[in-house]
């Protein structure tokens, strides 16, 4: 490469000032000394520490010891091809983004360059800007991956006028950026999961906000969820996998239902908290990883700890800071709020129009002790919806336990009056999926249902229409 280290720092000056990530961490591995030296410069403009190297085996050696966000490796090294060890990290389940450099530009349109994901090359010799361009471009690539969760749209089951919220909304912002382990606590639909994504969105942190439902995977591949796992660490195991922990690297880990964890695995996530380390199943090596810790739960873990089910010493190490989240009876005068605003973003969901609100309508929804939280409201919001009736008349319905009309004839907000249950299931969730275009995981999450309830439903239907056609 031609240009100098000097000559850089002056290019430097004039690019203005672009945002430092102080979370990132980025691996060189190039045989030349000067192309270390300026790397190392220029990834300190995004990256918080970059370590470099001559030979992959030292690269490898350091990834086994650490864990880093972005990897930019030359193609050509004297102990092994940069594209082969790149190859190598891919089948192994490493999804870490590779910025990859070269002097020979015709590797770039070779097949096996092709058939690499999630790398870009940089032919040499390159500018300052050119390479943080090619690694910004690989560092939002991978923000904007599934994993990746949006800021919540108007902290939607959280937001509230009342001074519990304001309360519990101003402690939020306050420690939301200094990696605190949270303890959230509350009934079941009061909006921890809300809570714990608004902890993530206001802390500022790059990674990506990970969910966990504990008591929704089975004990014995809990571990291996959490963690990750080598090929051939057991039965099935064809193939390496990175843990979710290596998922929220740089964000936050989000273990809701955590008194359903296992003893043994409390055992060891008290282990990752205290030395930041993780072990995948069947490996020896163990990976640094920086993943800020929320939890959640509905039921007192003081009770689950006197009764033996619950370490007592991983319960103080994640309450450092414990929020209660506070049902909606003791906050009615936030029910206003939310129903408008559960109704606002579901008519644009389900393509009807918002239901009325009369005075007397809130003063009833306001009486309601809503045993089911904010959750319970919005489904009320979206059951009126359907059947094109006021929110306080199906809530009487409910209550009384009367039947449910669904209308005179083909009403334009619910079913025709004659149409079976079974068809305006299927009528409602195909509509659902329509209005997710075809997207099976969000309309299952719409739905309340997992996606292989929904998977089986469509597949059955498909099925129908294929014996009906024969």
């Amino acid at each position: 490469m031609n240009e100098s280290v000097n000559q850089v720092v002056s290019d430097a000056s004039s690019q203005g000032t672009r945002n430092t990530q102080h979370q990132l961490a980025a691996l060189v591995v190039d045989d030349e000394l000067n192309i270390r030296d300026f790397m190392r410069f220029a990834l300190a403009k995004l990256c918080a520490s970059v370590d470099v190297t001559e030979t992959v085996e030292q690269a490898d050696a350091l990834r086994g010891q650490r864990r880093y966000d972005v990897l930019i490796i030359d193609v050509r090294m004297p102990d092994r091809s940069g594209l082969d060890w790149a190859r190598t990290l891919r089948e192994s389940g490493v999804n870490t983004p590779i910025v990859m450099m070269t002097a020979y530009p015709e590797v770039m349109e070779t097949r096996e360059a092709a058939e690499l994901s999630g790398v870009r090359f940089v032919p040499k010799p390159f500018s300052l800007d050119q390479m943080l361009t090619a690694v910004e471009q690989s560092l939002e690539a991978t923000t904007a991956s599934p994993a990746h969760v949006d800021p919540p749209r108007g902290l939607e089951g959280v937001i509230g006028h009342s001074e519990a919220m304001r309360s519990l909304m101003g402690l939020i912002r306050r420690v939301a950026s200094r990696g605190t382990t949270v303890l959230l606590e509350g009934e079941s639909g009061t909006g921890k999961e809300v809570a714990a994504r608004s902890l993530h969105h206001f802390s500022g942190r790059r990674g990506a906000f990970v969910p966990v439902n504990c008591g929704s995977i089975s004990p014995e591949l809990l571990e291996s969820e959490l963690f990750g796992h080598v090929k051939g660490a057991f039965t099935g195991a064809t193939q390496s996998r990175e843990g979710l922990f290596i998922h929220a690297n740089g964000g936050t880990l989000f273990l809701d239902e955590i008194c359903e964890m296992p003893l043994g695995m409390q055992a060891k996530l008290l282990r990752v908290l205290e030395e930041r380390t993780i072990r995948p199943v069947g490996s020896e090596r163990e990976i640094t990883v920086d993943a800020r810790i929320v939890t959640a739960t509905n039921r007192s873990i003081a009770d689950e700890v006197a009764a033996g089910h619950f370490r007592e010493d991983l319960y103080y190490r994640l309450n450092v800071l414990g929020l209660r989240l506070p049902p909606l009876r003791e906050r009615p005068e936030d029910i206003p709020h939310l129903a408008k605003q559960f109704a606002d973003t579901l008519a644009e969901e389900l393509a009807l129009p918002s239901p009325r609100f009369t005075s007397a309508d809130m003063e009833r929804l306001a009486q309601h002790p809503w045993p089911g939280n904010v959750r319970e409201l919005k489904n009320l919001i979206e059951r009126a919806m359907l059947l094109g009736r006021t929110p306080a008349e199906c809530l009487v319905e409910q209550q009384v336990d009367a039947p449910i009309s669904l209308g005179d004839g083909d009403s334009d907000y619910g079913f025709p009056a004659d149409m079976p249950l079974e068809e305006v299931e299927k009528q409602h969730i195909l509509k659902v999926l329509r209005t997710t275009g075809g997207n099976k995981s969000e309309a299952a999450r719409r739905l309340g249902v997992s996606r292989k309830t929904l998977e089986r439903k469509v597949k059955a239907w498909n099925q129908a229409g294929d014996d009906a056609s024969a």
